[in-house]
């Protein structure tokens, strides 16, 4: 058993009260973390904790860790994207659905083709974040990058070992797992080489529905001179 889909409906929908609230606060005074949009709406940190994951699933908002100050693993904070990139995601997901498909009925080497394809992606949705000083920065943007695309990464401290436990393409990847696996792979190991991450250890080892409820993402073999 592996991730659940990520849901898609629901950004065509009209947000809830208590969703707007939170949407609103949050184009207002982003990044906030639970706790801080709890105390601005008046909502009980549960309640915005659900609110949240079911805008995260649309790619109305997006998710990254805060700096970390101290001992314990940093809070997450949250933003609201605008509705051009929230489309934009949403559409490059469905493409990378079909696309998927036509290279596994089609290509004489659909492993490759699939890689090179979402290398492809992974440097084109990388042009848009600044290059980071440190390989454990770069591995921490990929994960804000694997949550905007809906795949709900829960990472270890150092950023290497992710869970994935929603798939935007899981339809797909039950279908054509090799194909849109590879697709992945290829998307998060470029991205990790264009975020500043050192060429030679931007290894990725994606392993599908490795753990229950999840795949599993390995990211970075070394550091080396960085982090």
């Amino acid at each position: 058993m592996g991730p659940r889909a990520t849901g898609a409906g629901e950004g065509r929908a009209a947000l809830s009260p208590q969703r707007a609230l939170i949407m609103d606060e949050l184009r207002r005074n982003a990044p906030l973390t639970v706790s801080g949009l709890a105390t601005a709406t008046g909502l009980h940190e549960n309640t915005v904790r659900e609110h949240l994951e079911g805008l995260s699933e649309v790619h109305l908002i997006s998710r990254a860790q805060a700096p970390a100050a101290g001992r314990g693993r940093p809070a997450w904070v949250y933003s609201a994207r605008a509705v051009q990139q929230a489309t934009m995601a949403r559409d490059n997901v469905a493409l990378a659905t079909v696309l998927a498909g036509q290279i596994a009925r089609t290509s004489p080497a659909p492993v490759a083709d699939a890689t090179a394809a979402g290398q492809d992606w992974g440097r084109a949705l990388a042009t848009d974040w600044p290059v980071e000083p440190t390989a454990i920065g770069a591995r921490r943007r990929v994960t804000a990058l694997l949550d905007d695309l809906g795949f709900a990464p829960r990472p270890d401290r150092q950023y290497r070992r992710l869970r994935l436990e929603s798939c935007p393409m899981l339809d797909a990847a039950r279908q054509y797992p090799q194909v849109v696996c590879s697709v992945h792979a290829g998307l998060v190991g470029a991205a990790l080489a264009a975020l500043g991450d050192e060429p030679d250890a931007a290894h990725v080892d994606l392993q599908p529905f490795a753990a229950l409820g999840a795949c599993l993402l390995h990211l970075g073999a070394t550091d080396r001179r960085r982090s």
